[in-house]
C-alpha cells in the first residue's frame, strides 16, 4: 500500500517511539520505500526537530524541557497505553474505591470501567472526570489548584483531607522507573499528591509504557517497596524484566 509523505513520517515517529533508534536501511525496508524517499522524510523531520541523526540511523529528539505535554502524551504510544489500561481494568472489581492518577495512560483506564457496579473513582484528572461524567461511576475530585497545561488538580494537606479516603487500589503514572530509585516524576506538586495516595492505598499499580523504564527524573515519588505492580507493554526490554524479578514489585505485561 502506498503511503503519503505525512503518513510515512507519522509511521517513522511511531516506530521510533517503540524502538527509540532505528537504522535507515531497516526503516526503508519496513516502510517499503527507497533510501532516497526515506531520506527526504528524515530531512524534513530533522528540520522540524522531531528526530535527530545518529551514527547509522536516527532517534527521537528528547524533549528540551523534560516532560512532554499531556496533549502530546495522549497520542504517543496510544495502542500500548490502551492495552495497559485494558489490563488494569481487569483488576478493578465491582464495589471498589480506586484512585486514577492524572496521566495519559491512567486516563485510558476510565474508558474501560464505566460498566462496573458501585464503583467509586477518586481522581485529580479533569480528563478522567469528563470521561466518567455520564456514567454510573461515582466520582470524587481532589480539590486544589488546577494545572491547566496538564488538565489536572494538585492539592495539599491543608486543602484536602486525604485521610478520609479509603482507597482499595491506586493506579499511578510515572515519568521514570528504576529498580534502584523506584518511580519518579517531573513535577513536585503532582509528586506530593501521588506520595500521599500511595501511602493510603491498599494496593498500588503503576501504569506506564516501556519508555519510562531506566529513567530517573526530577522528583522521587516512591521506592519500589511501596509499589505492588507495574503494568507495562510487551516492548519492555528483557534486561529490565530480569532486573525487576529481583524486587518485590511484580511486572504485568499487557498483551492483545
Amino acid at each position: 500500500m502506498i503511503m503519503f509523505p505525512a503518513e510515512r513520517q507519522k509511521k517513522i515517529i511511531d516506530i521510533l517511539m517503540i524502538k527509540k533508534t532505528a537504522k535507515i536501511t531497516d526503516l526503508a525496508e519496513e516502510l517499503n520505500v527507497s533510501i532516497d524517499t526515506l531520506r527526504r522524510d528524515l530531512n524534513l523531520l530533522t528540520k522540524q526537530e522531531k528526530i535527530e541523526k545518529v551514527y547509522g540511523g536516527v532517534k527521537l529528539v528528547e524533549s528540551t524541557f523534560g516532560e512532554s505535554t499531556i496533549d502530546e502524551r495522549m497520542i504517543s504510544s496510544l495502542k500500548e497505553k490502551e492495552l495497559i489500561a485494558q489490563t488494569c481494568s481487569k483488576y478493578i472489581r465491582d464495589g471498589d474505591c480506586i484512585f486514577l492518577d492524572s496521566g495519559s495512560t491512567t486516563y485510558q483506564i476510565a474508558k474501560y470501567i464505566k460498566n462496573k457496579n458501585r464503583l467509586t473513582v477518586v481522581t485529580n484528572s479533569i480528563l478522567v472526570i469528563l470521561e466518567l461524567m455520564n456514567s454510573d461511576v461515582d466520582v470524587i475530585i481532589i480539590g486544589g489548584k488546577v494545572r491547566k497545561n496538564e488538565k489536572s488538580v494538585v492539592t495539599y494537606e491543608y486543602l484536602f483531607n486525604f485521610n478520609e479516603l479509603n482507597i482499595s487500589k491506586a493506579f499511578i503514572c510515572a515519568s521514570g522507573i528504576t529498580a534502584e530509585k523506584g518511580i519518579s516524576d517531573y513535577n513536585l506538586e503532582e509528586a506530593i499528591t501521588r506520595k500521599k495516595i500511595i501511602e493510603l492505598s491498599k494496593e498500588v499499580y503503576v501504569a506506564a509504557d516501556h519508555s519510562k523504564f531506566g529513567k530517573d527524573v526530577t522528583v522521587v515519588v516512591s521506592p519500589l517497596k511501596n509499589i505492588n505492580f507495574i503494568v507495562t507493554d510487551q516492548y519492555l526490554d528483557e534486561e529490565y524484566r530480569r532486573e525487576f524479578k529481583k524486587t518485590e514489585t511484580a511486572i504485568i505485561i499487557a498483551r492483545e
